[in-house]
């Protein structure tokens, strides 16, 4: 009996329907375990970094307050706790790592022990792994528990490319800097620099207020003129 083309669309159809259920069913067969363990592989991952996730967040969260706790008792002039502090010093965040490291070489200078604090201020502005300013702080903060043993030339050759206008740490560097100047008979370079420092409004107020002074006695004006009315 030959097929009307009505028919005959229709067999194929049926045809090609039960090819693919064939194809699907041998697919399935084949690779259906393991799409289901990659499947189940891919929520077990999901599920493990939505974890890491919340657990990195509480972590940092009690990371914070130790380390708020320990600069709390520190500045106000208690010894804060050695193995919370060594404990910091681990710290898998290099901030709070950097700042428990600065705090614990602080404690040392404060306590006289100047070879200690001198050792971890070094290791600090050696570490690679620490952000730049942290370094750069360290390494001023060495310098200047050694500005004494020291020849001014050394002091000015370290921490020159740190005394400059517009740089983070450019009074606390640029005082030493200009004292080793003053120290080199270098009058001429050390006046500028104190004056660049008095008029720098993102230098701290003590540091401003001696290279002030210094300024001065140098025979350089820094005191800012106040701008006249209508002047910007």
């Amino acid at each position: 009996m030959a097929l009307t083309p009505q028919n005959s669309e229709a067999f194929m159809r049926e045809v090609d329907e039960a090819v693919r259920q064939d194809r699907m069913l041998t697919f399935w067969q084949r690779y259906g375990r393991w799409l289901v363990v990659a499947v189940v592989l891919g929520l077990i991952l999901f599920a493990g970094w939505l974890y890491w996730q919340q657990h990195s967040r509480t972590q940092s969260e009690a990371v914070s307050e130790q380390m708020d706790a320990l600069l709390s008792t520190a500045t106000g002039g208690g010894t804060p706790d050695a193995k919370q502090l060594d404990a910091l010093t681990q710290a898998s965040q290099p901030g709070y790592r950097a700042g428990a490291l600065m705090l614990k070489a602080g404690i040392a200078a404060r306590k006289g022990d100047s070879k200690a604090a001198i050792a971890a201020y070094q290791a600090i502005a050696a570490d690679n792994s620490l952000d730049q300013p942290y370094r750069d702080l360290a390494l001023i903060r060495q310098t200047a528990l050694e500005f004494e043993s020291l020849k001014p030339q050394q002091i000015v050759d370290r921490l020159k490319p740190l005394a400059v206008e517009g740089a983070p740490w450019f009074g606390s560097a640029g005082e030493l800097v200009a004292i080793a100047y003053m120290k080199m008979g270098k009058p001429d370079l050390a006046g500028p620099m104190f004056a660049a420092m008095a008029k720098d409004k993102t230098v701290p107020d003590s540091i401003r207020s001696r290279a002030r002074q210094m300024a001065g006695l140098l025979g350089i004006d820094a005191v800012e003129t106040p701008a006249e009315p209508g002047q910007g």
